[in-house]
């Protein structure tokens, strides 16, 4: 079986068989319907990132290591390790406003989970709920343009190249800024605890059909014609 799962159904098929469970069985230990589990094992379906929490704490396993799809097996060395991440080896998880990429899938027992999303909602209403969840998270703009809405603050936009560092249980949620069709961002969100609490929106039911790489490939999403973001003015005190 590969070791590097580069789909949810891979992740899941994997952790069902290396605990010799079948179908049923996995159904009564996770909650999730035996139908959903069958269809995610096919790539037929996908799951939301609250069910993958759901998954971790009934079977009690660190949210990383469900990502890994190693439980349940033995224990490597956990020092000096090393893992190479890459979109096409990533494990990747479909939602309503993000496209997540959960990299180095085989490292087990990670203080940090990083991810790379690409960003769909064009506007706060259509994301919905802001996203609380344990921990801290960085995020960094990779293509594109984000708006960044969080409890406490004022909305902002970042640019290609930047990024803003927030604690996970203020309420957030990033969106595609003005003149962008799309955005991808890269994140690292605290793992202390072993799992993220809360749930991120419902996934989309559909199986994954793009390969991951041709996401970088795509031409420049910034339109040609988008207004260039407005330079605040500077008070200056007398």
């Amino acid at each position: 079986m590969d070791d590097n799962p580069s789909t949810l159904g891979t992740l899941i098929r994997t952790l069902r068989a290396r605990n010799a469970w079948t179908l049923k069985e996995m159904s009564e230990k996770t909650g999730i319907p035996l139908s959903t589990l069958a269809k995610v094992e096919h790539d037929r379906l996908t799951l939301s990132y609250d069910k993958l929490l759901q998954i971790s704490q009934r079977l009690k396993i660190r949210m990383s290591d469900l990502i890994a799809g190693s439980a349940g097996g033995p224990e490597g060395p956990q020092m000096t390790r090393r893992s190479i991440g890459t979109l096409d080896t990533a494990v990747r998880v479909e939602s309503k406003n993000y496209e997540y990429f959960f990299l180095c899938p085989d490292l087990r027992k990670k203080q940090m989970l990083p991810m790379a999303a690409r960003v769909r909602a064009k506007t706060l209403e259509e994301f919905g709920d802001l996203v609380r969840h344990a921990g801290e998270e960085f995020l960094y703009v990779l293509s594109g343009r984000v708006e960044v809405h969080t409890e406490f603050y004022a909305p902002v936009t970042l640019e290609t190249g930047q990024s803003v560092y927030i604690d996970s249980t203020m309420g957030h949620a990033c969106v595609v800024g003005a003149g962008c069709d799309e955005a991808m961002i890269l994140g690292m969100c605290s793992d202390i605890d072993g799992a993220l609490s809360n749930s991120l929106p419902e996934a989309y039911p559909r199986a994954v059909a793009e390969p991951v790489v041709r996401l970088l490939e795509r031409p420049a999403i910034n339109r040609v014609n988008a207004a260039p973001p407005r330079k605040k003015a500077i008070s200056r005190r007398r």
